[in-house]
């Protein structure tokens, strides 16, 4: 092998890209490949559109804190971000709620729509801060989340034991003040739905995601574009390597450990000890063909079976066309209170990003709506961009008017352009220059896990069934969204330090050098 790397990661997740900056820093030798990473936006005749929204909730999470500090980049990071007001907006039928992040503008926001139940709502507030507050001391701790070995079992159940709520299997324990099927639950609940990767969202996960949501929410100028951009400088200023637009097409391994990748387009294999992704388990485990791994080992691996999807719809519009009231972070909730699913109104994450076109030309303004469909939806995907138009023209009256363009990545069909006056479709042939699929993409899953782990909030080991190998995506602890890929990533840095005596004292005493805090 006439190349070699201590650590190849692929993939360009939160997770992935955090295990990359920190094997780095700790003077691994590291090669970043994407793994077929499409970047979030795509443009067509100068205008952006969007694969995926973007939000960066794991800001306010110790792990991402512990992250920035190893690379001795706190301050710089702060300088990037700019804080929401208000942090989200939840829009129904005769509701139209702020939750802004000053609590006594909040109280007053509560106090206009519901009234009856403040001191329910302050009494919540003050429970999900004391549970956050645990959480945020427990994350803290230099642990593998979640646990594999025994004694890794051990030390984390030390931890987890201050938890409260962790042993709950739903919200209902600090909801049940509220009455049934109030509006509020809906409120708290659905910020949390979007944020996660799995169906079943226990208490301590909801707890958990709604608090993301209300602790300061803060954006990107060039949302995930700028976290990627980061955290590669990151591995490239630490003599890392990264090839976000290549993948590898094999895993060499020899008696069930890694011992190296096939880059695609190479003859001969590149040597390395560990491979890191952001795949889940059986995805990885695919690369390397030959690879039969034992039946316990398989029996360790959950299910994860697909049960509802993420549909992206991206809206040019005149910025004309757009309520001033409206907020770069909302919830669209047309069936309202959301008791049970309705496909042809579903509940939409929508982003509003302002200057739609690649020059920042003023007069644009781009919104993002994200929705949820569950498996065999009545709606099929090829009716799915009406459905969620629909919806959005509900709240945003007029705005059907003010259109520039609209398109999906996930149905396949050609690009709508109304800057004629008369809706126009355009190839997707036309969108590839720009970046586009020609094919319709695969929409995102949210996941039925099957075992659950790890007291509802984790699916498959950060360590998979052949050595050397392991997943830090979304797989790892699917209800805690992005902080469960930070956590995944700090748990999969940690092991493979620990194989190298000396690399593992390095990163003991780099703690007494970096910045502090």
């Amino acid at each position: 092998m006439a190349k070699h790397y201590d650590v190849v990661v692929l993939g360009a997740g939160v997770g992935a890209l955090c295990a990359a900056a920190l094997l780095a820093r700790r003077s691994w030798r590291v090669l970043v490949l994407g793994q077929g990473y499409r970047p979030p936006m795509y443009t067509y005749d100068g205008h952006r559109l969007a694969r995926r929204p973007f939000t960066f909730l794991a800001h306010s999470s110790p792990a991402w804190g512990r992250v920035l500090v190893e690379l001795a980049q706190s301050q710089t990071f702060k300088r990037r971000v700019v804080p929401l007001d208000p942090m989200f907006q939840v829009l129904a039928p005769r509701l139209r709620l702020e939750v802004p992040p000053d609590v006594a503008v909040f109280g007053k926001e509560i106090d206009r729509e519901y009234p009856e139940v403040r001191r329910i709502v302050d009494e919540l507030y003050v429970e999900l801060a004391k549970t956050n507050a645990a959480a945020d001391a427990a994350f803290e701790r230099d642990v593998v989340w979640p646990p594999g070995t025994f004694w890794e079992k051990r030390e984390t159940a030390r931890i987890v034991a201050s938890l409260p709520h962790v042993r709950e299997e739903d919200a209902r324990g600090f909801l049940a003040e509220f009455p049934r099927d109030h509006d509020y639950r809906s409120i708290v609940e659905t910020p949390a739905q979007f944020a996660s990767h799995t169906l079943e969202l226990p208490a301590f996960a909801v707890a958990r995601l709604h608090g993301a949501w209300t602790r300061g929410v803060v954006k990107l100028p060039r949302g995930e574009d700028d976290l990627v951009e980061f955290l590669t400088e990151r591995v490239r200023a630490h003599g890392g390597d990264t090839k976000l637009g290549e993948r590898a097409s094999r895993i060499v391994h020899k008696r069930g450990k890694v011992a190296g990748i096939v880059i695609d387009g190479d003859e001969t294999p590149t040597g390395v000890e560990f491979v890191v992704s952001d795949l889940t388990t059986p995805s990885l485990l695919e690369l390397a063909g030959d690879y039969e791994p034992s039946r316990r080992a398989l029996a360790s691996v959950p299910r994860l079976l697909p049960r509802e999807y993420r549909f992206v719809l991206s809206m040019v519009v005149k910025s004309a066309g757009v309520p001033s009231s409206l907020a770069d972070e909302s919830f669209l909730l047309p069936s309202w209170p959301h008791r049970s699913f309705d496909a042809s109104r579903p509940m939409i994450h929508l982003q509003r990003l302002d200057d739609a076109t690649e020059a920042g030309a003023k007069g644009t303004t781009l919104l993002v709506a994200e929705a949820l469909f569950p498996e065999g939806a009545p709606v099929p995907i090829s009716g799915a961009r009406e459905a969620v138009l629909a919806a959005i023209e509900h709240f945003l009256p007029f705005i059907e008017e003010h259109y520039v363009m609209v398109d999906s990545p996930h149905d396949g069909r050609p690009l709508w352009d109304y800057r004629s006056g008369e809706r126009r479709q355009i190839d997707r042939a036309s969108l590839r220059a720009g970046g586009a699929s020609l094919e319709a993409e695969p929409m995102p899953p949210r996941w039925e896990i099957d075992p659950r782990g790890f007291y509802g909030l984790g699916a498959e080991p950060i360590r998979t069934p052949m050595s050397g190998a392991f997943v830090v995506g979304k797989s790892t602890l699917p209800a805690l969204g992005q902080e469960g890929e930070l956590l995944a990533a700090w748990g999969a840095a940690r092991m493979i330090t620990k194989t190298d005596v000396r690399k593992e004292k390095m990163r003991r005493d780099m703690w007494s050098k970096i910045e502090l805090g």
